[in-house]
């Protein structure tokens, strides 16, 4: 069930605002953990929560990832339908407060370009928008509140 609301937001083109109402239809919003040793975390959590592990992805032969063999870039505990958590193991430093970020799977592009221009507007863009080799458009946004944004559009 997707509850739909309005959202203003402001766009940027060719340097010029403009004001736009847009409805935001959010596919799913999830909790993306970083930690140290994931996968430890995420047997540990399978014992406590119970549930099924999925979608692993390994840094293994991503040039990008060089150097981070044996490291998660991407696992998901599947706790049930509706409850799925998002984990991958840590590639820099971590604080208190930038270890769990939140993932949204947005349902169009548009979408995605409106959020991403509200929550860069007052925020710090750590990730530009851009095509992934996962088939997503992706980018990553630190809130004006230090929250870690993580948007996801699948095409």
């Amino acid at each position: 069930m997707i509850k739909i609301t309005k959202y203003e937001s402001l766009f940027r083109s060719n340097k010029q605002k403009y004001n736009e109402k847009v409805i935001i239809q959010m596919k799913k919003l999830s909790p993306h953990i970083y930690l140290e040793q994931c996968q430890s975390a995420l047997d540990y959590y399978t014992q406590i929560f119970g549930g099924e592990i999925k979608n692993t992805q390994l840094a293994d032969g991503i040039e990008m990832f060089k150097g981070h063999e044996g490291k998660l870039i991407h696992a998901e505990l599947h706790i049930n339908d509706a409850c799925i958590l998002y984990f991958a193991d840590v590639f820099g430093h971590v604080e208190k407060g930038n270890h769990i970020w939140l993932s949204i799977d947005l349902e169009s592009e548009i979408e995605l370009q409106a959020i991403y221009e509200a929550l860069s507007q007052d925020g710090q863009i750590k990730m530009e928008l851009q095509d992934t080799f996962w088939g997503t458009k992706y980018g990553v946004i630190t809130d004006k509140f230090g929250l870690i944004w993580e948007l996801n559009f699948s095409k």
